[in-house]
């Protein structure tokens, strides 16, 4: 038991998966806190605002996060100092760029901005951009160089705190969104300051950049950030386009962030066992060894299956508690959403993995065309659902209503209202799960041709996977 245990510590999957799962608990109970510590319309208001900073900053660090974990993991010393003074000076010019284009559009659009929900973003994104820059550097390098230690570290920093300032806040302090802003810079602020101060983000290698290890990553991330944002567009064109509907708006954003909140959860081991594949396979790709590259994309993505399925099971069986703890019992309408949700649960680790797979072996722009596949059929059924199929809905509720003896036309109106809202948000939940068959279907195509995968040998990898694990000493 004790070598089983001792083996168990120094697995860097067990080592990801904490970190990602104790981040995520902390998160989550952050989340908690907000959702009872602000109004209904503010509290969607931050769910737009952290939805939006996300998909930026899959466009600030598209072009070198991929890049830099794939060759850092192989470089020399000297071609490490190399990598990590690029990654720092593209990253830094990309996220200039990006502040300007803001600033740009909130000077003018400054009315249209004022009047919706994304107010928050346009007013704090620039101060956020540059004082997160050192901390997201340092999970690329971090994970690149294999230190999982490290990346829980300095994300416990980030969010530990911010979550201790939001449990004193909501006990004693009350105060509103923008002191809750303030405090999610200073956080910002002191974890980016320890990423720089112990050189986790690289940052004092950034005259050791050259035109070679810039145009490398360049050449690699043109493909990997479209990747990245696609990818991030996939988890948050739900929320976008909930929030630009008028029939749906802040409210209907509230609503579905519940039930997404919790499939982030079942999504942790998911990027934590991807954290750890990538390097390897990226490393095994570059020394010529495709059976070890499919080796591993059968053990993670057939283990990762039969690990999510009873967490799944479980989760689909007691979907209203589930969402009741997390929203309170005005969410718990949400539930169908969320039971949604665990089935698209099942399909995540073959998708992620496919993914990874691709960047692995370098088909970036493979990946890259699977996602845009993905994308493109999230946002046309999100569409749709949203806006082509709201008054189909609200009459249908409202003759039903009729026809079953409801007559108080404030009753009706509230039902119908309540019920279009939670039906059209299970109809985007399974466009989910269409757009990660699309995935899946695309992706394995192409590694068919590049690795000779076979999907029907990931259930047999992921039985071999815990055998490994066990039976191995």
């Amino acid at each position: 038991m004790a070598n089983y245990l001792a083996k168990i510590f120094k697995n860097h999957n067990f080592l990801s998966l904490a970190n990602n799962g104790l981040v995520a608990v902390l998160g989550f109970f952050s989340f908690v806190v907000l959702v009872r510590s602000l109004p209904t319309y503010e509290f969607g208001e931050w769910v737009l605002f952290i939805t939006t900073l996300n998909f930026i900053d899959m466009l600030r660090f598209g072009l070198t996060r991929s890049a830099i974990v794939r060759f850092l993991s192989g470089a020399d010393e000297v071609e490490g100092k190399q990598l990590l003074g690029s990654n720092y000076t593209i990253n830094f010019t990309t996220t200039v760029f990006l502040i300007i284009v803001v600033v740009l559009i909130n000077y003018s659009f400054a009315e249209n901005i004022q009047e919706s929900g994304f107010l928050l973003f346009f007013n704090w994104f620039p101060l956020i951009a540059i004082i997160n820059l050192p901390f997201n550097n340092s999970l690329s390098v971090l994970q690149a160089r294999m230190r999982f230690d490290y990346i829980l570290i300095i994300r416990i920093i980030n969010v530990g705190s911010f979550m201790l300032f939001l449990i004193v806040n909501y006990f004693y302090f009350h105060a509103g969104i923008f002191v809750i802003m303030w405090a999610y810079v200073i956080t910002n602020i002191v974890s980016s300051l320890i990423a720089s101060l112990l050189n986790w983000d690289g940052i004092l290698f950034v005259l050791k950049a050259t035109k070679r290890t810039s145009k490398l990553i360049l050449n690699f991330g043109k493909y990997t950030s479209g990747t990245l944002i696609g990818s991030n567009l996939l988890r948050s064109a739900d929320t976008f386009i909930l929030g630009l509907s008028p029939f749906m708006g802040v409210t209907g954003v509230a609503l579905y962030s519940i039930p997404l909140k919790l499939t982030e959860i079942i999504e942790i081991p998911v990027r934590s066992f991807a954290m750890t594949a990538f390097p390897k396979m990226s490393k095994a790709s570059i020394e010529g060894k495709k059976d070890l590259v499919r080796k591993i994309y059968y053990q993670n993505a057939g283990g990762l299956t039969f690990l999510l399925i009873p967490i799944l099971a479980a989760s689909f069986i007691f979907a209203e508690e589930l969402v009741t703890i997390l929203g309170g019992e005005e969410y718990r309408e949400t539930a169908s959403v969320f039971r949604i949700f665990c089935f698209y649960g099942l399909l995540l680790p073959i998708d992620r993995f496919t993914g990874v797979a691709l960047d692995s072996v370098n088909m970036p722009k493979q990946n890259f065309i699977k996602v845009v596949y993905m994308t493109l059929s999230n946002i046309i059924g999100d569409a749709i659902v949203v806006f082509g199929l709201y008054y189909v809905v609200i009459i249908s509720s409202v003759l039903t209503l009729l026809f079953i003896g409801y007559t108080n036309p404030e009753i009706i109106g509230e039902t119908a209202s309540m019920f279009t809202m939670i039906t059209l948000l299970d109809m985007v939940a399974v466009v989910t799960i269409l757009f990660t068959i699309v995935g899946i279907v695309v992706g394995t195509h192409f590694l068919k041709k590049a690795l000779n995968i076979k999907i029907r040998l990931i259930f047999s990898g992921g039985l071999m996977f815990y055998a490994n694990f066990f039976i191995k000493k």
